[in-house]
């Protein structure tokens, strides 16, 4: 019988704006519908609400604090984005094209 073991991956809580452009760009073809709709909520260490956007690498689960208003907020100032939240078709290509080596994403093709 062969025996598989599965290594645990890292975990990162982080604030939006301390990621690395790079990962910026891959959570925006990963949520290329918008971020306020994808939110998940949980509660930390001292039992307080917290609102996040979970992203997974092959190495590390990210979950990047974010509230809906400020995840709106991101998606208003940001160009890449068109007014109904959804990332620009021109911008989706060139992420796609960009991070087409990593094989951890996986987004819709419109």
């Amino acid at each position: 019988m062969k025996s598989t073991i599965q290594r645990s991956k890292k975990k990162s809580i982080i604030d939006y704006n301390k990621l690395p452009i790079d990962l910026k760009e891959q959570l925006k073809l990963m949520y290329s519908d918008g971020y306020h709709e994808e939110l998940i909520t949980y509660k930390d260490a001292q039992g307080q609400r917290i609102s996040a956007l979970r992203f997974e690498t092959d190495t590390i689960i990210y979950m990047i604090r974010m509230s809906k208003e400020l995840a709106c907020e991101i998606m208003d100032d940001d160009d890449d984005f068109n007014d109904d939240y959804s990332l620009k078709s021109n911008k989706k290509i060139a992420y796609t094209d960009k991070h087409a080596d990593n094989d951890y994403l996986v987004y819709s093709e419109d």
